[in-house]
């Protein structure tokens, strides 16, 4: 199945684009931001501001609140029939893992080889997806077993990954959004979002929310909704006052991981090392 393809203060909602190049830049050339950026250089960076007009932000409000595994560097978040699949990063601890949502409790695990780097997770029919930060390698899983059952092969490198059942949407840290057959695992097409004031960065966790896109933005609380056949932003989502006390001095804590039950139209999200996953209502179809 392996198959080769060719070639702690938190910004406002109209401080973003300037801060996703500062990161880039501060990073350098394939450095993961992860490592190279000072919270307190991210939170400062000079942002210029969207034009009036732009799409609207709306604040996350909470439902219902749930216990997350605080060693967990959430990469990736899915629910499927009342169960969380979660992808793990950071070299030597990477993993997928099915979380029971009601008491936090890992139910089965699959580790990853010491050398990847964990990154996005989605579901598709009865696979689960698995994205790897630099190995340019992603797994396959029977989503029941958590079993491995395929790899594949995709040129640099890989975030987040969401999908509909013709097409894998997978993002890359900038502001493509890269499109795969779910099938074949070769690249179709690519989307670039773009908002008021130009292309968005880094674009990181994806997750299909009704027939919007939505990606977490790294090192930013906020998530961006997408129009997925254009790249379009369509509006904002504040996870700001979601962020946990506890984490606030943890430059990695940030915002990360989406996941959208769309039997029961219930709504997800959690940050990495955070302890809580908090159920947040759904907000009206963006115009």
């Amino acid at each position: 199945m392996r198959r080769a393809r060719p070639a702690s203060r938190r910004p406002k909602p109209h401080q973003l684009a300037a801060a996703a190049v500062v990161g880039l830049v501060a990073c350098g050339a394939g450095a993961r931001p992860d490592a190279a950026v000072p919270a307190s250089a991210v939170a400062e960076a000079p942002i210029p501001s969207l034009t009036d007009g732009s799409p609207t932000t709306v604040d996350a409000v909470v439902i219902a609140r749930f216990p997350h595994d605080v060693e967990a560097f959430t990469e990736g978040l899915v629910i499927d029939d009342g169960r969380f699949y979660e992808s793990i990063g950071r070299l030597g601890k990477s993993e997928i893992r099915r979380v029971d949502p009601a008491t936090g409790a890992i139910e089965q695990r699959t580790m990853l080889p010491a050398d990847e780097f964990g990154e996005g997770v989605t579901k598709i029919g009865d696979r689960l997806i698995q994205l790897t930060w630099k190995s340019g390698i992603g797994h396959v899983y029977d989503a029941a077993s958590l079993l491995p059952i395929g790899t594949f092969d995709y040129e640099g490198e890989g975030w987040g990954i969401a999908a509909t059942p013709t097409t894998l949407y997978v993002s890359d840290g900038t502001a493509r959004i890269r499109l795969f057959d779910p099938s074949t695992f070769a690249e179709i097409g690519t989307v670039e979002v773009v908002g008021p004031d130009g292309p968005i960065e880094m674009i990181n966790e994806l997750e299909f929310v009704g027939d919007e896109l939505w990606a977490n933005i790294w090192k930013s609380e906020l998530i961006v909704r997408i129009e997925p056949a254009t790249g379009e932003v369509l509006g904002w989502v504040d996870v700001g006052s979601l962020r946990p006390d506890e984490t606030i001095d943890q430059r990695e804590a940030v915002a990360n991981g989406i996941a959208y039950d769309a039997v029961a139209d219930r709504l997800f999200v959690t940050g990495k090392l955070w302890p809580v996953v908090y159920e947040i209502e759904v907000p009206p179809k963006a115009d």
